[in-house]
């Protein structure tokens, strides 16, 4: 028997399984279409970019392995990543780093960016039915050191004071061209590798400069700012941490980036999502996953995972979260890589918007924990993969795992050329 008609039968018997516990699987489709996932571009090449100003590295930045295929140049970053959409369903976004511009084989400093070096990426993203993310890019450059925004030397900080004002004009550019919303994500490095004795200084100075950042309104742009715990050799202090974008953002209402990898193991993100959404418009993930540390590993089926995209749709915020990917492994396949991390958060989604929620707010209503509870594990075991599988044919991509040995050819092919 044809998988395709297995893949059927299965959906119509999930679909009367769900259908006994209030879930219309179809509705439930029409839904998981309709979310789009921000794919990074930093995975293709491993965060180098294309200024010719010769990356350094550093501020936290470390993609480890050196596996075969790295793409070199523009064309194979697009390449990949069209490549990367065969296999994946839905219609998704991309988001690119300042460093990413099409510079023409020219140096242009950070400081003078402009939105004309991207608008080749404009026009594939148009052809390729994509709508474009953005984000200023502190790290790997001779003026990064461990502070750029927060940095008390004037000529230092209005350097990046400046990239950042042109990296929202392009944010600006390319969200009037795509006529969608550009969310510009802002990330700083900023910290100390041991202890620091000027805490409130460096806060004070980067909410200064924030504000001159953001001074400038748009209308085709979304600003979010982004936390982490700590970067490589800036392990004792961060400037930009979570609680000082997250009194940033409510006292500015600004989009508060929420990165998996950037808290410590123990904390639940998900658990940030509820109170994030009462104060501050919307929300950017960053989905990730970390191992030991911020290590941005693949993003995986996990517990984590399942539990932010419950969080999400259990508040119906999916028009109030923006999901986007973050993570850079170069020991293994790059478009493996990419295609297992949007998959996983795909159905993660999936399992969030298939959990029979209407009966579960009903004994929790009637304080019937016992039933809650049991609810709660029993539909753990209903047939979503089924409905996943379904997904996927329906969008012409390979189901299961018939995407692997296709992921493989490319594979060969292009280590072969590069």
């Amino acid at each position: 028997m044809k998988k395709e008609v297995l893949v059927e039968k299965a959906y119509e018997i999930a679909k009367e399984r769900y259908a006994a516990v209030g879930v219309d699987v179809d509705k439930i489709l029409a839904k998981i279409q309709e979310i789009s996932i921000s794919l990074h571009c930093w995975q293709t090449d491993d965060v180098v970019g294309f200024e010719n100003l010769g990356n350094m590295g550093g501020g936290g930045i470390q993609a480890t392995g050196n596996y075969p295929g790295r793409a070199r140049n523009i064309d194979e970053v697009r390449a990949d990543i069209e490549e990367v959409l065969k296999y994946v369903g839905g219609n998704h976004r991309f988001n690119l780093h300042a460093i990413y511009g099409d510079f023409g084989g020219k140096t242009v400093d950070r400081d003078q960016i402009l939105p004309e070096h991207f608008t080749s990426w404009m026009d594939w993203a148009k052809e390729k039915n994509l709508k474009l993310d953005f984000n200023s890019s502190s790290f790997g450059h001779p003026k990064s050191g461990d502070l750029t925004l927060a940095n008390p030397d004037n000529s230092i900080r209005e350097f990046w004071i400046e990239h950042t004002k042109r990296s929202r004009a392009i944010s600006e550019a390319m969200g009037k061209f795509q006529n969608d919303p550009c969310i510009m994500n802002l990330w700083i490095h900023d910290g100390s590798k041991d202890i620091t004795v000027n805490r409130y200084k460096y806060r004070q100075i980067l909410e200064q400069s924030l504000d001159n950042i953001f001074a400038t309104k748009y209308d085709n742009m979304k600003d979010c700012i982004e936390s982490k715990l700590f970067g490589i050799a800036l392990e004792s202090y961060t400037v930009g941490s979570h609680d000082f974008y997250m009194g940033y953002g409510v006292k500015n209402q600004k989009m508060v980036t929420l990165d998996t990898g950037h808290f410590h193991l123990s904390e639940s993100v998900a658990d940030k999502i509820s109170s994030l959404l009462l104060y501050t418009p919307e929300i950017m993930l960053h989905v990730s996953r970390p191992v030991r540390w911020d290590s941005d590993h693949v993003a995986i089926l996990n517990d984590e995972t399942i539990d932010l995209a419950k969080e999400i749709v259990r508040a119906d915020a999916l028009k109030r979260v923006h999901i986007g990917l973050d993570f850079f492994d170069a020991s293994i396949n790059r478009i493996g890589a990419y295609v297992i991390g949007i998959r996983a958060t795909q159905k993660a989604f999936l399992q969030a918007l298939l959990e029979p929620l209407n009966i579960l707010r009903e004994y929790e209503s009637k304080g019937q924990y016992f039933e809650r509870l049991a609810l709660l594990e029993e539909s753990k075991g209903l047939p979503w993969n089924a409905v996943w599988d379904y997904f996927c044919l329906k969008n012409n991509i390979a189901v299961g795992e018939d995407f692997i040995p296709m992921v493989q050819q490319y594979e060969k092919e292009v280590t072969s050329k590069r």
